[in-house]
């Protein structure tokens, strides 16, 4: 027989629904190893999947997908959606050029119903759809799936607040594993953690529900007293009072593992009026012994090896621990720093200064709208907070950054992880906007280093500045650096790498080492560029830029980050207040949304490589 023997005749959602209940648990096992297989060759989100594994074959097993729609809350739990609904053969390819995404997309499959990479937004996006459907006087459920942690995201909550006094038929799935990527923050989720239940509750709290409704109604102070006695018993033995007092019917908690159970609920649930909510509960990393104990570290997993659970690319600091460790060891001497994060303390690096200095560490939970602000709070108290946040999720706190930081000019410190390409996460997550919707913003100041020990400098000239501060990073290892190296660091001044003649790049962040292989491949030509480290996007180093345009016949820009509005416009700008009219090419990214893949096959595709610029300049510099 097979190891996946079962799974091997599952190709679509009808599939499924020819297995007995045995079988079905026996899949879901093979389900498991299929996917602890795989993840540890591609990498990927691991065990937010494992955690999933049972609820998504039952979710499959009661609803007719893609008739009815099922909305997955940040999407990187989709994987077995994706195995149940015929992709399972595309999994060698999971998150590579041209293979599938590790979230939903339309473009795959008409079981994609919604696209997903940011969390809190499901419960909207069900809503939306359900009221579209009533509208067309269609028949068909929507079902939301949304975990504790996205739940703590201030859009989940407007959008319970208004799908319960809908009155819509709308199914939401509240997946409690306790877990975001770290361990989740604040009182939703201590909240969520009390109300593991006797599962007899519902009758007992339908044997009182029928009691206090046979009481007559006596003139209306025994009426009402009633009715109080009424709510106070409900309040002791109904666990999702939270959910049921803004219009939801309360289901739950579920063993979120326990296939039977599940059915039985998502067939209730199918013939119920209005709101519901199934509150089930799950083991994130489930199946597989490492993921289990460190479902932060199979978050999101590079490739391991199975039987010992250890990730196969590993032992450098990356940029993300540069910042961490470097913010820590001057935060030791300096008490006005603070640390925020979002729920990524392992992500931004944080995890460092938790450990060192747990009383000036918040993590807010995944919500950056909060954050910011919260940030913005502590610095009119006297602190410098650094909030360090993913630039695909500091989107998300846009407003908050001009609203509440920025017109203040308050002395808070953006540090911007995972700027410019990320990789295999695609569209959501490439951080290719923060460049352009930052630098419009009046009072901030924007720099990226070119290496890690450029990092640390910037780090540590960030606590001179007395208003708002950005500084944006790439993902990934680093050679080496020196934390204790001095700060050379000036506001608004650039860095000469090389003089030349004729050509002038400008480069930006990350897009400075590239600058540097284009010098070194058209030396050999007989080309000599001026180089420049401009370091600052805001304010920009006007007087060396003008100085070197004018010496330049054009003019090349390089950054990771979309060309609209990013650094080459910002020069482009520039040139044009002084009258300067010099040919400028500007390389970034095109105005559309890049999709996953590996970083280096991404660079050479947008003509970002060394190679690529090298041949371009080559090709310029001879039509002159």
């Amino acid at each position: 027989m097979s190891e996946h023997s079962l799974l091997e005749n599952i190709n679509t959602p009808y599939d499924l629904k020819k297995l007995n209940k045995n079988e079905l648990e026996l899949l879901a096992k093979e389900i498991r190893c299929f996917l602890i297989e795989n993840v540890s060759k591609t990498g990927g989100h691991l065990a937010s999947n494992l955690g999933v594994v049972e609820l998504t074959i039952a979710l499959h097993y009661v609803f007719n997908s893609p008739i009815d729609k099922i909305i997955w809350d940040v999407g990187h739990q989709s994987y077995v959606h994706k195995i149940l609904t015929g992709r399972k053969n595309k999994f060698d390819k999971l998150r590579k050029f041209n293979g599938i995404s590790g979230f939903p997309k339309r473009c795959e499959s008409i079981h994609d119903v919604f696209e997903t990479g940011h969390s809190s937004t499901s419960i909207s996006a069900a809503l939306g759809i359900a009221k579209a459907r009533d509208l067309n006087n269609e028949k068909y459920s929507v079902i939301s799936v949304i975990g504790d942690g996205a739940l703590t995201g201030g859009m989940a909550f407007e959008a319970l607040n208004d799908a319960g006094r809908s009155k819509t038929n709308l199914i939401v799935i509240l997946n409690h594993n306790e877990m975001s990527i770290s361990e989740n923050v604040g009182s939703i989720s201590m909240y969520l953690s009390k109300i593991r239940t006797d599962p007899y509750y519902f009758r007992f709290k339908k044997d009182i529900e029928n009691i206090m409704n046979i009481i007559p109604p006596i003139g209306k102070s025994i009426y009402k007293s009633v009715e109080k006695l009424k709510y106070s018993i409900k309040q002791l033995v109904v666990p999702g009072m939270l959910f049921e007092e803004i219009g939801f019917k309360y289901l739950g908690p579920i063993d979120g593992h326990d296939i039977n159970a599940l059915i039985e609920v998502l067939n209730r649930a199918k013939n119920i009026e209005g709101p519901i909510l199934i509150h089930t509960i799950t083991k994130k990393g489930k199946g597989y012994i490492h993921a289990e104990q460190n479902p932060d570290k199979f978050h999101s997993a590079s490739p391991f090896n199975i039987q010992t659970g250890e990730f196969k690319k590993n032992g450098r600091d990356t940029y993300s621990d540069v910042f961490g460790k470097t913010l820590t060891k001057i935060a030791l001497n300096d008490h006005s720093i603070v640390a925020i994060t979002a729920a990524m303390p392992d992500g931004t690096g944080l995890n460092h200064f938790a450990e060192k200095i747990p009383d000036r560490f918040f993590d807010v939970g995944i919500a950056e709208q909060h954050a910011a602000t919260f940030a913005a709070g502590m610095a009119i108290n006297g602190y410098k907070p650094y909030f360090a946040v993913y630039s695909t999720f500091l989107q998300r706190a846009y407003d908050q950054v001009i609203h509440d930081i920025c017109i203040q000019k308050l002395p808070v410190v953006l540090a911007i992880d995972r700027a410019g390409l990320v990789g295999e996460d695609g569209e959501t997550h490439q951080g290719l906007f923060d460049i352009s919707f930052l630098r419009i913003i009046p009072n901030i100041v924007i720099m990226s280093p070119k290496n890690a020990d450029e990092l640390v400098e910037m780090i540590k000239f960030s606590r001179t500045l007395t208003g708002p501060c950005a500084i944006r990073y790439p993902r990934g290892k680093v050679d080496s650096y020196d934390i204790n190296r001095k700060c050379n660091i000036q506001l608004g001044k650039a860095e000469i790498l090389s003089e030349g003649n004729t050509v002038a790049i400008f480069a930006f962040g990350n897009m400075v080492n590239i600058a540097l292989e284009v010098r070194d491949k058209i030396y050999k030509e007989g080309v000599y560029p001026y180089v420049v480290n401009l370091r600052f996007a805001k304010p920009l180093d006007s007087e060396l830029i003008l100085d070197i345009a004018n010496k330049a016949k054009y003019i090349i820009t390089i950054e990771d980050n979309v060309i609209n509005g990013g650094i080459g416009s910002a020069i482009l700008e520039l040139l044009n207040k002084f009258g300067i009219y010099k040919p400028v090419v500007r390389l970034g990214f095109p105005d559309k949304f890049i999709e996953h893949g590996d970083v280096n096959t991404l660079l050479k595709k947008y003509n970002l490589d060394s190679d690529s610029i090298k041949e371009k300049i080559i090709r310029l510099y001879r039509e002159m």
